[in-house]
């Protein structure tokens, strides 16, 4: 089993974080490692900021992602995912999906769940 000192995890996370560098004044970057694997938080810098989470799990050799998008209230933040995908292979297509979700594609999957549920 890798953990967050094995050479395999750490040129894994900076490999995604190069390729995520291109987006670095849109969002700010967060690395967190635990026990069962690593995750990379995205917050979005505007007015209306969603979150994204790239996971993977030592034990599993493909990544997940998660849309977030981000209410404000007085007293705390609360979250309302947008769009998940769990089985993504390879870092090339982590950076696509980000790339797609970046531009878009977690909300309109967002919005057509909403317009399906309410026919």
């Amino acid at each position: 089993m890798n953990d967050k000192y094995s050479v395999k995890t750490q040129n894994e996370v900076n490999s995604i974080l190069e390729r995520l560098n291109e987006w670095k004044n849109l969002f700010i970057f967060e690395v967190r490692y635990f026990y069962e694997g690593w995750a990379i938080y995205m917050r979005e810098k505007n007015m209306y900021p969603r979150h994204l989470v790239i996971f993977k799990s030592y034990s599993d050799d493909y990544y997940s992602i998660k849309s977030f998008e981000i209410h404000f209230s007085k007293k705390k933040e609360t979250y309302q995912e947008l769009y998940i995908n769990e089985k993504i292979d390879t870092v090339q297509q982590v950076q696509s999906e980000i790339k797609e979700i970046i531009y878009g594609k977690d909300i309109l999957d967002s919005i057509t769940k909403l317009n399906s549920e309410s026919i």
